[in-house]
């Protein structure tokens, strides 16, 4: 395989999450006196940072707001969201053939580090994944690179190596800051077409059909 790394995003990538985002999305815009947001509105902005998703829900860009928000959020999300992710079937088989040709496997999301962990140990998979960096990591959060030059650091691999995995142009942006091959997955709310004008070693519709086309790859 030519890559010696590949690296996930997680929402919409490895796993859905969207009933425990959507409750915890809306505790906090009702905790701050907001009305709910609709299910589609909400699974737009999954993969975005959270104050990102204020602002795109709500229109406010108040920085004050935006922080409570991610306060309530995650008080939320505590109770909820690992009860309410599901892992896609293919990521245990594609995980387990990575490791079977050598490579290295990360995760880089706007989750939370400590979330990913809990995520992983409910499904029993935390021993294929080598490094996590999750959204209290960094202090900018995708699409700036910082997260995923980071985990990039902490696996020793030279960027030629990498492959950033993503549903979103927000993943797309985030691989071409890091100056890393990008392919995107068809498994969130992206259609192809959004993904065109970004550099990409593939678009494939889920994560085995990623796996088939990488083995081709010299």
């Amino acid at each position: 395989m030519k890559y010696k790394a590949v690296i996930f995003d997680f929402d919409y990538t490895l796993g859905d999450s969207t009933e425990g985002i959507a409750a915890s999305v809306n505790h906090g815009l009702e905790k701050l006196g907001y009305e709910a947001g609709g299910l589609e509105d909400i699974k737009k902005t999954i993969g975005l940072s959270l104050k990102e998703t204020f602002a795109r829900l709500t229109g406010s860009r108040d920085q004050e707001e935006a922080r409570q928000f991610c306060i309530f959020f995650k008080e939320k999300s505590d109770q909820v969201m690992v009860d309410h992710t599901r892992l896609y079937p293919a990521v245990r088989p594609v995980l387990e053939e990575l490791r079977r040709q050598q490579c290295r496997i990360g995760i880089v999301t706007t989750k939370y580090h400590y979330r990913i962990d809990q995520i992983l140990d409910k499904f029993q998979m935390a021993g294929l994944v080598d490094v996590i960096v999750g959204a209290e990591d960094v202090k900018a959060e995708k699409p700036s690179p910082e997260g995923l030059l980071h985990a990039i650091r902490q696996l020793g691999a030279e960027r030629k190596e990498v492959l950033y995995t993503g549903d979103s142009v927000v993943d797309a942006k985030t691989a071409a800051g890091a100056g890393v091959d990008f392919a995107g997955v068809l498994t969130g709310t992206t259609p192809p077409r959004e993904f065109e004008p970004f550099d990409h070693v593939c678009i494939a519709g889920d994560l085995e059909e990623l796996l088939n086309a990488l083995k081709k790859e010299k």
